[in-house]
């Protein structure tokens, strides 16, 4: 299935814009078209990660998925150990983080956008350095 019929197939109207913006500001930060990643994914960036024995594997760098209770966000490892995120994540608005990676909304009313784009930038770029650093 391909991304756009991915979203447009999203049966509530507010999560299905929702996802859309996201994508968008995914879009804007990668650089990258978004590509399904399993069925429920949308993913952006296949960027090489070099593991140890020189064997390169591919990755993604940032996604989401609407969920049934919320919408995902799949960001970096361990964000909220990062400072400046979690200053962001104190001003983002109404979310919940789960597991390392994970970034729950509900939907985009309520939250700051503003912030979650600097979210979703910080996070590309921090990927991008610790893949440049790792690849050293």
């Amino acid at each position: 299935m391909s991304v756009s019929d991915f979203l447009n197939a999203i049966k509530n109207d507010q999560v299905r814009e929702d996802c859309r913006a996201i994508a968008h500001m995914m879009q804007d930060a990668t650089n990258a078209e978004p590509k399904m990643c399993g069925a429920s994914i949308v993913g952006f960036v296949d960027y090489k990660h070099q593991h140890a024995g020189s064997r390169q594997i591919n990755r993604i760098l940032i996604a989401f998925s609407p969920r049934k209770q919320n919408i995902t966000l799949y960001l970096m490892p361990d964000f909220e150990q990062e400072n400046d995120l979690r200053l962001l994540l104190d001003q983002l608005g109404k979310h919940s983080c789960g597991q390392s990676c994970c970034l729950y909304i509900k939907r985009l009313s309520d939250v700051d956008v503003p912030t979650l784009q600097k979210i979703i930038e910080t996070t590309v770029r921090r990927v991008r350095e610790t893949e440049r650093e790792m690849n050293q």
